[in-house]
């Protein structure tokens, strides 16, 4: 029997730190959030005098950051003020954590 992929099925915790983990995988995306951590928030038009980029590409970015629950977008146009989100931040914190320190075990040479 052949395993597919939707009969896989992951904890809650395995969802979460894929998604902060694809949050984090990008280098705009990490630079945004050390800008959020930086300021109590920011609109989009500032996010883009740091990043050289497009107002839509930061958009992009923005909407995988939303969409991770890392930060928070407060809605008033024609302007979207963006901040982190504080409880959810800590939340990936901890499953970061719990993930990195989780032993290496068994011995495996594989250089």
């Amino acid at each position: 029997m052949q395993r597919t992929q939707s009969a896989v099925r992951y904890s809650e915790e395995e969802e979460v730190l894929a998604r902060i983990a694809k949050a984090l995988a990008h280098p705009v995306r990490v630079r945004i959030l050390r800008l959020l951590l930086s300021e109590s928030c920011c609109f989009t038009g500032q996010l883009t005098d740091f990043i050289p980029m497009a107002q839509s590409t930061v958009s992009q970015h923005l909407k995988v950051l939303l969409e991770a629950g890392l930060i928070q977008g407060d809605i008033n146009p024609p302007k979207v003020r963006y901040c982190v989100n504080r409880e959810n931040w800590a939340k990936a914190e901890a499953v970061m954590k719990a993930f990195f320190v989780l032993p290496v075990l068994g011995q495996c040479d594989c250089s």
